[in-house]
């Protein structure tokens, strides 16, 4: 065996690509778009060594077109859930006794992978399933997991190289282990990078993972199966099953060997997660490790020093990206009544010249809701809004659902910075304004704090630096990512490491060294090279 302290790629962000017109990326990516459009796929689970199909098949569809078929995928049950847990613990004492720099090169390769010979496969399939235009599924199925996989290797090594110090006659060290038993990743629709972050980390690190996605990302799920696969993850060591959440969770939370769940998605089901896990908790050979990134009513904050050409665009950008489906979306907004009317004009003005449609075509900025019944709730919540005498709505406001989920980007004015939408989270193309006086700057910092339960994102955008102050130190629990002069998205692995509390979640920072610190248990040990031979201490000595 070849001995060695082994020292990893340095890791960079990979770069970004613009598919302007003309480009060989824009080349590549639409011909891997008409290629999935015009084929249709089947999509297995994926347990152990087998491909698992159950003849129980569902179909894919565009959220944009939502009669076209992309292809099936294999529906299971509680057995298959059963059948990927022993599969994982059948394939953890070889995968956890694999050479820490074996394991980093499978998943270094996977991030090649990906940024290489199937960038644009990647990035078809999510702007397909998920609706995402091509800047935003570049940003996140590209970049960002090729991001999380080599940072990660990378906080890995930095993980294994902290050692204790040791006295004269001893030795000291310190091993992280991989947990005892098997990690549940249970992953969200809105970032195909999110998706295979959660079940690589763990993996990474020696641990082996059972895998559900949810059912309106599963197209994407399948391209990253193809890649870990090609990468050289071994069977069993991350299991793809398409199952129920709650058939899912009567399985894996009843079981011993359960160790550990790394999820994002809703704060409520998160909740419902985090007490079951209590309630069996005299089951479990081990306290599970509980890590999720959930909700967020993510905020802007105007001072009166502002530009408000700058507002405007971090509204813009940070509410209707992605068509506010992200975590860190902007859905409250406080603007100071000396710009408002400035403020307005320019949100307006960029709200007409969007277009809106299908990925396919790139001159699109606003594509489809994931599926109908987000498209219900949000349009619930306008119709509403149009309703009350508390609320003006200034763009936007329509919605059609007749070929794909559709909702124009809309912007409320509200009254009361109370109402439902300034509250409760809605994940739509939906931000809500209230406009309150210059002078009450500190009050409105305290309104801010005190409206949401969620503390996942936020922004204030200012030219007095006293205000920024006052406000980084007013807001220091209201926002895990917070932000000065700039919107409140797009978290960038390696340099902001993403997360929030309170409702938003454990904030154990993906993209961060913190985050993998979860997946593992670290024993000390301690080796004294010449050991005592008498229990005497000095002080035990009689006086002269």
């Amino acid at each position: 065996m070849a001995n060695g302290f082994f020292k990893v790629p340095a890791p960079k962000n990979e770069p970004i690509l613009d598919y302007a017109p003309g480009s060989p990326e824009r080349k590549k990516l639409k011909a891997a778009i008409e290629e999935l459009r015009n084929t249709q796929v089947d999509v297995p689970m994926y347990i152990g060594a087998e491909e698992v199909r159950t003849g129980n098949k569902r179909p894919m569809s565009p959220p944009h077109d939502h009669q076209h078929i992309l292809g099936h995928y294999h529906y299971g049950d509680a057995s298959h859930v059963e059948d990927a847990i022993n599969a994982a613990l059948g394939a953890k004492e070889q995968w956890e006794n694999m050479s820490w720099e074996m394991r980093a090169s499978i998943f270094l390769k996977a991030a090649d992978l990906i940024a290489g010979p199937y960038r644009a496969k990647m990035n078809a399939a999510t702007m397909l399933g998920q609706s995402k235009n091509a800047f935003q599924a570049e940003i996140d199925s590209a970049c960002e997991i090729a991001d999380f996989l080599r940072f990660n290797v990378y906080y890995m090594t930095e993980i294994y190289q902290q050692q204790p110090n040791s006295a004269p006659g001893m030795w000291n060290r310190l091993e992280h282990r991989p947990l005892e038993g098997f990690v549940f990743a249970l992953t969200p629709f809105n970032f195909t990078a999110i998706a295979g972050n959660l079940p690589t980390a763990p993996a990474m690190l020696g641990n082996t993972v059972v895998w559900k996605p949810a059912e309106t990302q599963v197209y994407s799920t399948y391209v990253l199966m193809q890649v870990f696969r090609e990468a050289g993850v071994p069977d069993g060591v991350i299991n793809l099953v398409f199952v129920d959440g709650p058939t899912a969770g009567d399985v894996i939370f009843k079981h011993p060997e359960f160790a550990g769940i790394h999820f994002t998605g809703s704060t409520k089901v998160f909740k419902t997660i985090w007490k079951t896990i209590g309630e069996n908790i005299d089951i479990y050979k081990s306290y599970p490790r509980i890590v999720g990134e959930t909700g967020g009513k993510d905020f802007i904050l105007a001072h009166k020093s502002a530009d408000a050409r700058a507002v405007a665009t971090a509204i813009v950008r940070g509410a209707f990206e992605f068509q506010g489906q992200k975590c860190s979306a902007a859905s409250r907004v406080y603007i100071p009544a000396n710009m408002w009317d400035e403020v307005r004009q320019y949100v307006v003005d960029d709200l007409k010249s969007m277009k809106m449609g299908g990925p396919e075509d790139f001159e699109n900025f606003i594509n489809a809701v994931i599926d109908e019944k987000s498209f219900d709730k949000i349009s619930k919540y306008i119709d509403e809004a149009k309703q009350s005498d508390l609320v003006e709505v200034i763009a936007g406001g329509n919605y059609d659902k007749s070929k794909g989920y559709f909702i124009e980007p809309t912007v409320l004015l509200s009254k009361d910075p109370s109402y439902a939408t300034m509250c409760e989270e809605i994940f739509g193309p939906v931000v809500t304004i209230y406009v309150y006086q210059p002078e009450r700057f500190e009050e409105t910092l305290e309104l801010v704090d005190s409206t949401s339960p969620y503390a996942l994102t936020g922004a204030i955008l200012s030219q007095d630096r006293y205000a920024i102050e006052l406000a980084v130190q007013k807001l220091r629990h209201a926002a895990g990512n917070f932000y000065i002069n700039d919107k409140p998205t797009g978290a960038v692995v390696g340099q902001q490491p993403f997360g929030g509390a309170r409702a938003s979640g454990t904030n154990d920072k993906a993209g961060a060294m913190q985050n993998l610190m979860r997946w593992v248990s670290a024993r000390t040990i301690k080796e004294t090279f010449v050991p005592p031979y008498d229990y005497r201490y000095p002080f035990m000595g009689k006086d002269e």
